[in-house]
């Protein structure tokens, strides 16, 4: 999958880039066309040398060198690219990149460049750790950019921690995966609900839940990379919406529902991660509720059950539900897959860390209509949507 594809791999200044040789010989031992943009920090580990043999290609690294292939260098190369490979990445590419700073051809490339990226950063722990190294990954995650984890062991200061860059065999077998996958999902209809929902009281309060909205969002970004026509109807959040993605923000549960079920006769399948409020007020108090010695009484009604419903409704389409647990997590996911007649249903358990609401990672088990429960290690958000999708992938290729 990978042979004629058109790499750009960037290079900079850490200790790890010795290791670019070797990813270089991998990718184009299968046929990749790659092109090296080195930092002037990077060409410091390397040689440029080195890696215009091993790629046939010539490096680039300063912002006004001449080429006779493209006339305007960084515009050029963005254009060229169908894959952005950083490795390693450092503390400094990793921040320019995630405010947007351009100061030499890479991160200037990097601004004209719209397709996917993978990020391999590579740094000391404390750095890696760092408040702000941590936020610059989180930002660039969220715009769609894949980072892979660095390994443990022993790092260049002799310290043991976090840090590596992962080996090439492993960063090369993540490109060739995102080139096998990456038009997995062309010509599939997806429907995917996001975020809470809130339920009004009265014009100054609201009962909602804690849910970001990042594992629907998250969902929604990785299968329109994957080729899908994605349809999002999401509750209020702080989110940007995924490019691509047909886009329907909804506030209570009844838009909700109205707004899937528009959608619902349309779609090839359904991800139902909302967290959607059970319960509404049954009248909506249009002056502000004002503070009673007696206290507060306020009657609520149950809100349709939009998975249930559909389930109902679905002919040939696939339904993914989620349950989220605090006790008896796959029995009660099994029986909410088999009462809602959904396809797959995603189980997370509060309890345990790493997995729930407004995080990063996730830690799901996912249970099908046989019963069969597969449980997957902590991983990124975007990690585990992608597992969702290769599911119904699956489930959808069986029923076609």
């Amino acid at each position: 999958m990978v042979r004629g594809q058109k790499i750009l791999l960037g290079v900079s200044g850490g200790i790890a880039a010795y290791k670019v040789p070797l990813i270089l010989r991998k990718l184009v031992g299968k046929g990749a066309d790659v092109r090296v943009v080195m930092t002037q920090a990077g060409s410091k580990f390397v040689s440029p040398a080195t890696l215009e043999v091993l790629s046939r290609n010539p490096v680039h690294s300063g912002l006004f060198d001449s080429s006779g292939e493209f006339p305007v260098l960084h515009v050029g190369l963005a254009e060229w690219a169908d894959l952005v490979l950083i490795a390693p990445a450092t503390a400094n590419t990793i921040g320019k990149l995630a405010s947007g700073l351009a100061d030499d051809l890479l991160s200037t490339l990097m601004l004209s460049y719209v397709g996917p990226v993978m990020l391999a950063p590579s740094m000391e722990e404390n750095m890696l750790h760092n408040p702000f190294v941590q936020r610059n990954i989180q930002c660039l995650r969220e715009r769609g950019f894949t980072c892979l984890e660095p390994e443990e062991g022993e790092l260049a200061s002799g310290a043991v921690g976090q840090g590596r860059l992962p080996e090439p065999t492993q960063i090369a077998a993540q490109v060739f995966s995102y080139f096998a996958d990456s038009r997995d999902l062309e010509g599939l209809r997806l429907l995917v609900t996001a975020g809470p929902t809130i339920e009004d009281i009265d014009p100054v309060r609201f009962i909602s839940n804690r849910s970001s909205g990042k594992m629907g969002y998250a969902l929604a970004q990785r299968a329109q990379a994957r080729g899908a026509a994605v349809w999002l109807v999401s509750g209020p959040t702080v989110l940007p919406v995924p490019a691509g993605v047909e886009f329907t923000g909804v506030r209570s549960t009844l838009e909700m529902q109205a707004a899937v079920e528009v959608l619902f006769d349309q779609v090839d399948g359904a991800i139902l991660a909302a967290a959607v409020a059970d319960y509404r007020a049954a009248e909506i108090a249009t002056q502000k509720i004002k503070r009673g010695a007696e206290g507060l009484k306020i009657e609520f009604l149950e809100n349709p059950d939009i998975a249930a419903a559909l389930g109902q409704r679905k002919k040939r389409q696939i339904l993914v539900g989620f349950a989220m647990e605090t006790e008896e997590g796959v029995a009660r996911a099994r029986e909410k897959l088999q009462r809602k007649n959904c396809d797959l249903m995603v189980l997370n358990n509060l309890g345990e860390e790493g997995a729930g609401f407004a995080v990063d990672t996730n830690i799901v088990t996912l249970i099908d209509a046989s019963g069969r429960a597969q449980a997957l290690a902590k991983m990124s958000k975007l990690d585990v949507a992608d597992r969702i999708l290769d599911r119904l992938g699956e489930l959808y290729r069986e029923r076609a």
